[in-house]
């Protein structure tokens, strides 16, 4: 019997599996091609195998498929984890509920519901979860230390968990194309490309780690670093001008809609 197994090894469940790799070896890995699941298996030294013997063997599997293939894949399974009231099923699957996970796998099975963003690869990942009722707490507990390494782990109501995907899930994105805005204004000023993005990339790291430091909040943090008259009070401004932090609103808000659209497909 395996602690984990992985059904998909894509960029998140690859990466979740490499942090789940650092509690423990006892992993099983599958893939839709099944080289990709090999290739893991040999850098974290776990095995790999196909859907079947996941669902068979391990104790909590990871359902890394994309929403739209979720209902087909469990399909697949069926007749195997059917043999498995132990079983642990842990969905990452944006937009599908923990209620749309137990119907299309055929019973109530024990299921937590996770949104990781993909920092979870260097271990700084913001990982929501919620738990089915029928979870213990020593069992959601063993789940939340042996995935430590992934980075932080919340607790959410899942009816908010579409939200929270929509902004820590989906935000990493969002953070790379202002690292890359910040990169480009310096490079605009004279910094060669590899520097730009070096300084922009630190800058917040560092912006990030003084917010969770501080009990200031962030607009208080602005305006300490705004001097009057100087030089990041107009940057400020010209940000304003151009509706920033509602244009940033709205690409959540985008993201949002679309989660609560792939849980009606």
């Amino acid at each position: 019997m395996y602690t984990f197994g992985f059904i998909g090894t894509g960029n998140m469940g690859g990466a979740l599996a490499k942090a789940a790799a650092k509690s423990t070896k006892s992993i099983l890995l599958a893939d839709h091609f099944a080289e990709k699941a090999e290739t893991l298996a040999a850098q974290l030294g776990c095995d790999s195998a196909d859907n079947l013997a996941v669902v068979k063997s391990c104790r909590y599997v990871f359902l890394g498929v994309k929403p739209q293939m979720m209902a087909d894949m469990l399909k697949s399974v069926r007749d195997v984890i059917c043999c498995r009231e132990d079983i642990i099923l842990v969905t990452m699957a944006a937009g599908l509920s923990i209620e749309t996970i137990r119907e299309l796998a055929g019973w109530d099975y024990k299921t937590i519901r996770i949104m990781p963003n993909t920092p979870v690869e260097v271990g700084e990942g913001e990982i929501l979860y919620s738990p089915a009722e029928n979870v213990t707490q020593e069992e959601l507990d063993e789940f939340l230390t042996l995935m430590q390494h992934a980075g932080k782990l919340t607790a959410i109501p899942e009816s908010l968990m579409d939200a929270g995907c929509s902004l820590s899930g989906c935000g990493p994105a969002f953070v790379f194309k202002f690292i890359r805005a910040l990169a480009q204004g310096g490079m605009n000023a004279g910094i060669d490309e590899a520097t730009a993005i070096e300084l922009a990339a630190q800058t917040v790291v560092g912006a990030a780690k003084l917010l969770t430091a501080s009990p200031l909040d962030p607009q208080t943090l602005i305006q300490n670093v705004c001097s009057p008259g100087g030089s990041t009070i107009e940057g400020v401004k010209s940000l304003d001008a151009d509706d920033f932090e509602a244009t940033v609103a709205k690409a959540v808000g985008k993201s949002y809609e679309r989660n609560l659209e792939l849980g009606k497909q």
